[in-house]
């Protein structure tokens, strides 16, 4: 079958605008390719000013019911969405695999990462509550309450297409706002599944919208008097054009923006753990993912280790699609960003960098992809040493201590993850006492938490006050107001 063909008879995608399924009149669309094909699978209709202005209609008709509803019986909504998940993670699983390329075991990983965002915010009724104090002043008392503000909407990456999203709308609903969803263009079918679920699970029309598009949808969120505030998880240049444009029209923005993620590896580390960790770090969903090890740090005779461990494991991998059982790694997103990580590596070998592994042999020739590649000796004024790759490509730098280590993470722009491997109470501690990173780990590659603590980076790795999930996604989705009363 042609492309032409294909293009034909793939599924046109559809909104969801208060509690009803509507069709997107547009002229313009994106192809959805399956990654591991190049297949196309979908069209995106990419919509603009006038699909968004709909959905915030419909939001905000819908807000002062759904605000008036008591929280123990929103967060019943959530627990009906919480077991159609459940029921159906299997199915969702693979729809991820299909539009994103993971593994079907990385596809399971991320959707139970999303239905536990859902379980803490089934949590709302202990966690809105206030605080009070009697006799502030002789006769005077003082209490705070938390309340919901109006509508918000999230603008949604490629790289976590069911998981992302429930980073933001279960805690803002659940909080007594509604909400505007606003999916990648290249990955729209699981949150399209998502909302099948939310409209089973029996929330009232306008409560929870899905609008599809592109940049003139994101500017149209961003620009809407309406929209009370913005979740966004991106790149940095892109972080932090969504928190100056939403800042400026009057939002809330949280902002979370690209990484360079340091693994900081001592002599006195477990090898082994270190080598496997760094691997599924670096490797794992394609290194697309912004808590994904970029670059080794290693540590005196700790470089020749990991290194010769490192290959050994790369050489391990099996490539291919995701769907099938044994693949380790399935494809990259899209054949323009493959061209564009196989442009760092042309620049990392341009640079002088040494090529340990190259990722462009013996590539499959359907779908986009890529093998692990592994970079030796890169200094960190290279590009490929500075700048986010967002693919399956690790660099390292010999280190003579964790003090220049450290130094080598304090002077990079970007500091959303970072982890260190080693046996020594006294190196974790100075690592945690000093690193940039906001969310840091030891021993351990991935230094992801879990959904009731906060989820964000520093420096240019975010943008904005209050992160996500955890505590302090009610702090964002809602507005504290304080009264002082004498009788």
């Amino acid at each position: 079958m042609t492309i032409e063909n294909r293009v034909d008879t793939a599924q046109r995608l559809r909104d969801y605008v208060g509690g009803a399924w509507v069709d997107v009149d547009v002229a313009e669309v994106h192809q959805v390719h399956n990654p591991a094909t190049g297949e196309v699978i979908g069209l995106t209709p990419l919509g603009g000013h006038g699909e968004l202005d709909a959905a915030v209609r419909a939001a905000r008709a819908a807000f002062p019911a759904w605000r008036r509803t008591p929280v123990e019986d929103r967060v019943q909504c959530l627990f009906r969405l919480k077991f159609l998940l459940e029921e159906n993670a299997e199915e969702l699983a693979r729809i991820v695999t299909r539009e994103n390329g993971k593994t079907l075991p990385e596809a399971r990983g991320s959707v139970r990462r999303g239905i536990q965002m859902v379980e803490v915010a089934t949590a709302a009724p202990s966690l809105l509550m206030g605080q009070s104090l009697e006799d502030i002043a002789t006769g005077i008392d003082c209490e705070s309450v938390r309340q919901p503000m109006g509508v918000f909407a999230c603008i949604a990456p490629f790289n976590f297409p069911a998981m992302v999203p429930m980073w933001f709308f279960p805690f803002a609903v659940a909080c007594g706002n509604t909400f505007i969803c606003k999916p990648s263009e290249q990955v729209p079918f699981s949150q399209q599944f998502v909302w099948k679920l939310i409209d089973e699970a029996g929330f009232p029309p306008g409560v929870l919208n899905l609008v599809n598009g592109g940049k003139d949808a994101v500017n149209a969120i961003l620009e809407h008097p309406d929209i009370e505030g913005v979740s966004f998880v991106g790149s940095t240049p892109v972080a932090k054009y969504v928190y100056e444009k939403g800042a400026a029209t009057g939002k809330r923005v949280q902002s979370l923006g690209g990484a360079k993620n340091f693994i900081i590896v001592m002599p006195d580390a477990d090898m082994d753990q270190a080598i496997g960790a760094v691997a599924e770090s670096a490797f794992g969903c394609a290194g697309e993912r912004c808590l994904a090890a970029s670059v080794v740090l290693a540590v005196g005779d700790a470089h020749e280790k990991m290194r010769k461990g490192l290959v050994e494991h790369i050489r391990g991998l099996a490539i291919g699609d995701g769907s099938q059982d044994g693949v380790d790694m399935g494809p990259m997103i899209s054949g323009p960003h493959k061209e564009r990580v196989l442009g760092h590596i042309e620049q990392g070998v341009a640079e002088g960098a040494e090529l340990v592994m190259d990722g462009r042999d013996d590539v499959p020739d359907d779908g986009y992809f890529l093998r692990p590649t592994l970079f030796d000796r890169v200094d960190a004024d290279m590009k490929i040493g500075h700048e986010e790759i967002f693919g399956p490509v690790l660099c390292m730098m010999p280190m003579n201590d964790l003090d220049q280590a450290l130094e080598v993470t304090h002077k990079h722009p970007l500091a959303n993850a970072s982890s260190i491997f080693t046996a020594s109470g006294k190196s974790a501690r100075k690592f945690r006492y000093e690193v940039d990173a906001s969310m840091a780990a030891v021993n351990i590659g991935v230094a992801a938490p879990m959904s009731f603590f906060g989820f964000g980076g520093a420096k240019n790795s975010f943008f904005g006050d209050l992160k996500a999930h955890g505590r302090e996604a009610f702090d964002f989705f809602t507005d504290r107001k304080v009264f002082i009363s004498r009788w």
